[in-house]
């Protein structure tokens, strides 16, 4: 064919492939011409979201969690305490905050020494004009000691009791009637020996009011001490 006859050919327009005009076109004007491009993006955006959504699930389970935890040691292990009064002093001072713990009631034992917080019993009300819920004090008599007092020195079992823990004297205008501390029971004293009402007023802790033992103040931390 003749230079001539190319440049007179007449091309049908229903013959001309106009596919890769179209989807430059469409590439350039709309951005969607590219569809693999935009299913990608798609998936992509989903599988973000996705692990959003696992995340902050994640972090929902941690929390509850946490707070079952928490709620859990609070009622069976250990609970934290407030110290509103002078009777512990100089060993817990007001405002000291301490932490019991339970289990060391439940699966052991009260000795002779221990700082046991326990539930107030009607008649600490009643001598004491103290309505409060809950007290600490020192054991210094587990079931079946004999315990008792002369003038500023405590006896236990005929023995002066050896009290080698911070504590004021003298003893105070309340001396301790010799006495046998009967079962599933205990003789409590303040530290404070003057100025505490004690077992010398009202009486026996009752095994089933105790809370659990004192074994760490935790506030303030220039104080922090282990018991």
């Amino acid at each position: 064919m003749t230079d001539e006859e190319k440049s007179n050919k007449v091309v049908d327009i229903n013959d001309f492939d106009w596919s890769p005009y179209v989807a430059k076109f469409a590439d350039s004007s709309t951005g969607t011409g590219n569809t693999n491009d935009g299913l990608e993006q798609s998936r992509l955006r989903k599988k973000k979201m996705a692990r959003r959504k696992r995340a902050g699930f994640e972090w929902v389970l941690i929390v509850v969690v946490a707070l079952c935890v928490s709620a859990i040691a609070r009622v069976f292990v250990f609970q934290t305490y407030y110290i509103p009064s002078a009777s512990m002093e100089p060993t817990l001072q007001i405002g000291d905050r301490i932490i019991v713990d339970k289990l060391s009631v439940s699966l052991g034992t009260v000795n002779t020494g221990d700082i046991i917080v326990f539930k107030a019993t009607p008649s600490v009300a009643t001598q004491c004009g103290d309505s409060v819920a809950d007290l600490v004090k020192r054991v210094i008599g587990v079931p079946g000691d004999v315990v008792s007092s002369k003038r500023n020195t405590i006896y236990l079992n005929g023995v002066a009791l050896n009290e080698n823990w911070s504590h004021n004297e003298p003893l105070g205008a309340k001396s301790i009637e010799k006495q046998t501390v009967p079962a599933n029971s205990y003789f409590v004293i303040g530290d404070n020996h003057p100025d505490s009402c004690d077992s010398r007023y009202w009486g026996y802790v009752p095994k089933a009011n105790v809370i659990g033992k004192v074994f760490l103040r935790i506030w303030p931390f220039s104080r922090l001490h282990w018991f």
